[in-house]
């Protein structure tokens, strides 16, 4: 099993045995999006915000 801690809000996050680098994933506890980094070790950071391109 998987588990990392939050770097929000420091809850443990548990991820599927499945979970891919660049993933993107929701803490369970703050619901901040994260992206996952390394699985070895599991790390993760705050996911980038996808910005507006307003139809330009």
């Amino acid at each position: 099993m998987l588990t990392t801690i939050c770097p929000e809000c420091a809850a443990e996050i548990t991820l599927e045995e499945q979970t891919e680098i660049s993933e993107i994933i929701v803490c369970s506890d703050c619901g901040v999006d994260l992206e996952v980094t390394s699985l070895d070790p599991v790390t993760v950071q705050l996911a980038p915000m996808e910005q507006e391109d307003w139809g330009e």
